[in-house]
């Protein structure tokens, strides 16, 4: 059996089986409200791979942000996305999985973007294109290290949604009927009546119809289009939340997805009249309707794993995704919809889902509508990537909101890595006349003077911290896994001070050592968060760079590596920023 999908610089190219197959379907389409009017799913569950059950030994650990809306540019709530993954991917790669799979991208389809290209008074895809590359810049600048940038609208995309239409379809859960609902085009989904509201426009004083959820605009649509049986799949999906307690992290999200499903599902319109939207992949042999752009967008993380997969190669490039980093406004669609449709067509679900809040300005929600956002690029300019990266995953919020702010960043660099981090480093190196090697080499030959019971506390400390920072990432929070790491730099900090390693001499080399070792078994945990600060640091340590081995997770032990150290150049690593010089 051939392989689905050929890998070629980085893209993915359809091969013809997988075609051939789609044509043979669609040249015996029927209606499927005739083929399947009388067709109801069975009530007896079918056999799905979940996430607990799939076999993941033989494929690589896989990763997705969230595909961003090219409707307008990105924010800093999209680098927070990315940034987040990335720390999972790299952290992945620390653990010495050099094959983990970071997928991003951009979502190209749908009304809203329709509308935004006619704005602009541009060709639609000329405006994808234009937009697309700003979402693909910030990721380089930011230094994302992803394998693969998708765009739905990709030629293979556009054929893995059409044949997953028609598995949908061949299986009876699509069926044609009259939609009526309050459908928000910034959402890009139906509300019903329950769930909007009318409110007061704020700066218009015009009153409107708003969801509730979101506070986005709504408008009456009364339509004929296609609908998913998503009512068949309330039992199948409370028994895998059951089975799978902690698929969404934090758990406060899993808890809010459990109880809206337990209140029951109505079955889902899946399509368009082209009438009101001709800007997405088209129904199979029907070009009357355009697919949900939510239907098509979530399959983009089954394109990316060579989706429809050959017999016995669904894991080959990575499938089930290990992590799907989500912001919480679209919870729904990748905890209930999205596993839905898998169900569906017996395809293993997700691992996990790791679910973000998001970050305010004035305490008020990022959004590009309404123009209250932050620039990345700006931000990036002024503090740097690294530092960036740093403030957004110790400060951003997982289970809370977060509020951006200059002055924050301000704060928190000046504190943990001007002051901390990098003054800690400098002064020890300065002790240590910018060479580490003979406090290193009286280590490794057990020539280090007596410990004091504050050398222990601070060694005993450094022997159980690397542990604690594993058990966060492992729990899928980087927040808290940084955070410990920048304890152990702290407690170096009151350490150093507190030994007086200048007035101490007979004591001089093993608190010298000691200190050294917080910085490199810190330098190594940096690495996922601060890539390139992170090698400045282990630079300056004199760590070979030529043995990889030095620098992953399990050389992150104290006593680890005793051949670091030699003559370095005096190196400041947190400069004062360049708007306070």
């Amino acid at each position: 059996m051939a392989i689905p999908m050929l890998i070629s610089r980085g893209e993915f190219r359809a091969v013809p089986w997988a075609a051939q197959l789609l044509a043979a379907k669609r040249s015996s389409w029927r209606c499927v409200s005739c083929r399947h009017a009388r067709l109801v799913p069975s009530t007896r569950p079918r056999r799905f791979a979940t996430a607990a059950s799939a076999d993941g030994s033989k494929k690589p650990y896989y990763i997705t942000t969230p595909i961003f809306y090219v409707n307008a540019a990105p924010h800093v709530g999209h680098l927070y996305s990315m940034v987040i993954a990335d720390v999972l991917k790299r952290w992945q790669v620390l653990l010495g999985k050099s094959d983990a799979q970071l997928l991003t991208g951009t979502d190209e389809h749908g009304m809203k973007i329709q509308r935004a290209a006619q704005d602009a008074e541009m060709d639609t895809q000329a405006f994808c294109d234009m937009n697309c590359k700003t979402f693909e810049a910030l990721a380089k600048a930011t230094n994302i290290d992803y394998n693969h940038f998708i765009r739905t609208t990709d030629a293979a995309h556009k054929e893995a949604v059409q044949y997953f239409w028609e598995m949908l379809n061949h299986r009876g859960y699509i069926y044609t009927d009259k939609h009526e609902g309050w459908y928000s085009v910034s959402d890009e989904t139906f509300y019903p009546q329950s769930s909007v509201h009318m409110a007061l426009d704020p700066s218009t004083g015009r009153k409107r119809m708003v969801s509730m959820e979101t506070g986005k605009e709504v408008e009456w649509s009364s339509e004929t289009n296609y609908h998913f049986r998503l009512s068949a799949f309330k039992d199948r999906l409370l028994q895998f939340y059951k089975e799978n307690p902690t698929w969404v992290t934090p758990n406060r999200y899993m808890a809010d997805v459990v109880k809206s499903v337990s209140s029951g599902l109505q079955d889902l319109s899946i399509s368009r009249p082209v009438e009101r939207l001709t800007w997405g992949i088209q129904v199979p042999g029907d070009e009357t309707q355009t697919i949900y752009v939510w239907l098509d967008a979530l399959i983009n993380y089954l394109t990316k794993a060579g989706y429809p997969f050959p017999p016995g190669q669904e894991g080959r490039l990575g499938w089930p995704a290990d992590v799907h980093v989500v912001g919480k406004d679209i919870v729904r669609f990748h905890c209930v919809y999205w596993p839905a449709f898998l169900m569906a067509l017996d395809l293993p679900l997700p691992r996990n889902v790791l679910t973000h809040a998001h970050w305010t300005m004035n305490r008020e929600k990022m959004s590009k509508s309404t123009g209250n956002v932050v620039n990345p690029f700006f931000a990036i300019d002024r503090f740097g990537v690294d530092v960036m990266r740093f403030f957004l995953t110790y400060q951003g919020g997982l289970a809370d909101d977060a509020d951006y702010d200059n002055e924050y960043i301000i704060r928190d660099y000046k504190k943990m890595l001007q002051w901390g981090l990098g003054n800690l480093a400098h002064r020890i190196m300065g002790i240590a006349k910018w060479n580490l090697r003979p406090y290193v080499s009286a280590a490794a030959s057990d020539q280090l003077p007596p410990a004091t019971p504050l050398d222990l506390e601070h060694q005993s400390f450094l022997e159980t911290a690397p542990a604690k920072v594993a058990e966060h990432m492992e729990s899928l929070d980087p927040r808290a896994a940084l955070r410990e790491t920048i304890v152990i730099i702290e407690k170096a900090n009151k350490y150093f001070h507190a030994a007086e390693p200048w007035k101490n001499r007979d004591q001089n080399q093993r608190i010298v050592y000691n200190v050294c070792e917080s910085l490199r078994i810190s330098g190594i945990l940096l690495q996922p968060f601060m890539p390139s600060k992170s090698q400045e640091l282990l630079e300056l340590l004199r760590i070979n760079t030529a043995d990889a081995s030095k620098r992953n997770f399990s050389a992150a032990a104290f006593g680890a590596d005793l051949e670091y150290g030699g003559e370095s150049k005096k190196h400041v690593l947190f400069p004062p920023l360049a708007s306070e010089e």
